[in-house]
């Protein structure tokens, strides 16, 4: 079983949000770093980009795979985390603790068309 953490919002396309003074720090799942394998690369939008939710807002590539990551909300890039961008292997360490980008929510009322940790985690049987 992948871990999945009780307090963030999850996409289908295995993207968390934890939410904080209307800021967005996203980052990709246990169920999604576990799929690609050991991870040699990310990118993400640059600070001040707008990205849509389920739209695209950065990538992931491992020695097996590469993935989009898609935003899981909408609203304007506010920060790339440079450390996991210089060291993508901290993904597989830990990927809750170790965030891709912050974003500034544009509605917040897309927070409600994500998934709770409990039906997150019945997406994966």
């Amino acid at each position: 079983m992948f871990k999945v953490l009780e307090n963030l919002k999850y996409s289908k396309t295995h993207e968390w949000v934890s939410v904080s003074d209307g800021v967005g720090t996203v980052g990709i799942t246990d169920f999604a770093q576990h799929s690609l394998g050991t991870i040699v690369y990310v990118e993400g939008y640059e600070p001040g980009e707008e990205v849509s939710q389920g739209g695209e807002c950065g990538a992931v590539e491992s020695v097996k795979a590469a993935s989009d990551i898609m935003a899981p909300v909408s609203g304007e890039v506010l920060e790339v985390n440079e450390e996991v961008l210089n060291n993508p292997e901290l993904l597989n360490d830990d990927p809750y603790t170790n965030w891709i980008l912050k974003i500034k929510l544009s509605d917040e009322d897309e927070l409600n068309a994500l998934l709770d940790a409990k039906d997150y985690e019945k997406e994966q049987k």
